[in-house]
């Protein structure tokens, strides 16, 4: 039979979902509102356009981040091939050029027989399932009113609304490179690295640490912490939290060696590859609320940046989510009465169902897709083992039992605990991971007895 699947959104979730079910010779119509109708953090209007930062997180075996990158390629994600085709120099991390890698999923969406990109704005979910075998909603966490309003309307819950920022990106030309200096941390100096570092005395990061808390914000009046993803705090709540939080946070400089006097700095920004070329750099954990007349003064006293030329400001956002473990079963359905008695079933996609990262979103995508096909085709859809980080972050994220929740992204601490216990925290990991991989490969060989692997 002939299926077709109306995906809402063609960020990183829904572009993944969409390249997978197509694979999976199923019809899908994504529909993108971008360029017509802009977001805030938006430039473009290329699909799988990352707006925050260029890095795709640590490519460690033993780490979460690495194991999910693991989950993705091991289960054929398109998305995180085209991702290290268009990788950047970044050290154990996964950087892309990011317009390079907006390109390449663009092109591969646009020319897939079974795709139909249109460019318009969703905002009747009920009249999307009327003409549809199912309906993805992978709108991002900036969905339209619209949207919002219809979703509002299947869930009878108000969405939940937090704040997200976005690092500056300076342009490579414009840094004083007689102050800074390329190592990555923990490494030796003589051998290079992938990072920039800006490095500060006690004298320079008092007095940047006065101008920043100084500095006018965005937003006039103080918002509360709980309002802010804590993973994602600009660098001037970082700062208001105790004048030294940065130094032992964004700023801080263990691991790395000052060429200059041979010693370790009070204080160092580490400035990332923004793009293949080095042509631009991205200002490290450097997320803020700042305007953008602020920011140029206020970051240019960071040492090598005097005359930094911004390619591109940070920003500060809202972002919305749904309740997902109130609203999302574990295949990323909408399980509300409402949602169950539309013409077709509705699922969450990316970070309008709460999860919080890049991969997180691929993954998320990526999930929905099995899940949506599995459906379709009235098959099984084998459990995801919780020994695997999306499996846990998936299980933590659909647990009515989970209160006050915010997005997440994958971390050992969601984990199911070892037994035995494994003290030794480099030990513990590299059990963790044996455990994830070992369930991965189960998961791998369950969904090719069942047919669904593309």
């Amino acid at each position: 039979m002939t299926y077709h699947v109306t995906i809402v959104g063609g960020g990183l979730a829904g572009s993944e979902a969409a390249l997978d079910l197509a694979e999976r010779g199923i019809a899908v119509r994504l529909m993108e509102m971008r360029p017509h109708r802009q977001t805030p953090v938006h430039h473009t209007g290329g699909l799988a356009e990352l707006v925050c930062s260029n890095s795709l997180k640590s490519m460690k075996p033993d780490s979460a981040a690495g194991l999910l990158k693991q989950e993705l390629a091991t289960l054929g994600s398109p998305l995180m091939e085209a991702a290290r085709q268009c990788a950047v120099a970044a050290g154990g991390a996964l950087a892309v050029d990011r317009v390079l890698f907006s390109e390449a999923i663009t092109e591969r969406v646009e020319r897939h027989p079974l795709i139909e990109l249109a460019r318009e704005e969703a905002t009747d979910v009920a009249a999307l399932a009327a003409a549809s075998d199912a309906v993805v909603l992978a709108c991002g966490p900036l969905a339209s009113d619209g949207l919002s309003s219809s979703l509002m309307a299947l869930t009878g819950r108000d969405a939940l609304a937090f704040y997200d920022a976005a690092a500056p990106v300076v342009m490579a030309d414009s840094i004083d490179y007689g102050k800074v200096f390329r190592q990555s941390r923990y490494e030796d100096a003589a051998d290079g690295g992938d990072y920039l570092n800006a490095p500060f005395t006690r004298e320079e990061y008092e007095r940047f640490v006065d101008e920043l808390l100084a500095a006018e914000r965005v937003i006039a009046k103080d918002f509360e912490s709980r309002d802010l993803f804590q993973a994602c705090q600009p660098i001037e709540e970082i700062a208001r939290a105790g004048r030294d939080a940065p130094r032992f946070g964004t700023l801080k400089p263990v691991g790395l060696t000052d060429p200059r006097t041979g010693r370790r700095p009070w204080a160092a920004l580490q400035l990332r590859a923004e793009d293949a070329c080095g042509q631009s750099y991205n200002l490290v954990g450097f997320q803020t609320n700042l305007t953008f007349p602020e920011q140029r003064r206020v970051f240019r006293m960071i040492p090598g940046l005097e005359q930094a030329e911004f390619a591109r400001y940070g920003v500060m956002h809202r972002n919305t989510f749904i309740d997902a473990p109130r609203l999302l079963d574990d295949h990323g359905r909408l399980r509300t009465a409402a949602a169950e008695a539309l013409a077709a079933p509705v699922y969450v996609a990316g970070q309008l169902a709460g999860t919080e990262g890049y991969c997180e979103a691929i993954r998320s995508g990526q999930h929905v897709a099995l899940a949506v096909t599995a459906d379709l085709r009235g098959v099984a859809l084998p459990a995801l083992p919780v020994d695997t980080v999306y499996g846990a972050l998936l299980a933590y994220a659909t647990d009515e039992a989970t209160a006050d929740y915010q997005p997440m992204h994958v971390n050992f601490g969601i984990l199911r605990p070892l037994d035995p216990p494994v003290r030794n925290k480099r030990a513990r990991y590299e059990a963790y991971a044996a455990r994830a991989n070992a369930a991965l490969e189960g998961y791998r060989a369950a969904l090719e007895d069942a047919g669904l692997m593309a």
